[in-house]
């Protein structure tokens, strides 16, 4: 692992990490507020979720194609 790759990790976690940590603030004044807990957000979460595996696993599945024309296109032009 290089050097750039740990930073840029560190930097997309500690981002992962306020937004969980916004989130969990805004779930902890709701509840201080009303004293009740919201599931109403819940479903928000749930299609959010199923909308990114979605989205990964067909930018996965791309990735792979591109990769795949990639190693033709080397192949062709090793030809050459």
């Amino acid at each position: 692992m290089t050097a750039s790759l740990f930073v840029q990790g560190l930097i997309n976690g500690l981002n992962q990490g306020a937004i969980y940590a916004l989130i969990a603030l805004g779930y902890t004044m709701v509840y201080g507020i009303i004293r009740m807990i919201n599931f109403a957000h819940g479903d928000i979460f749930t299609v959010a979720g199923f909308l990114m595996v979605y989205a990964t696993a067909s930018l996965a599945h791309e990735t792979k194609l591109v990769l795949r024309s990639e190693e033709h296109t080397s192949e062709l032009q090793s030809l050459e």
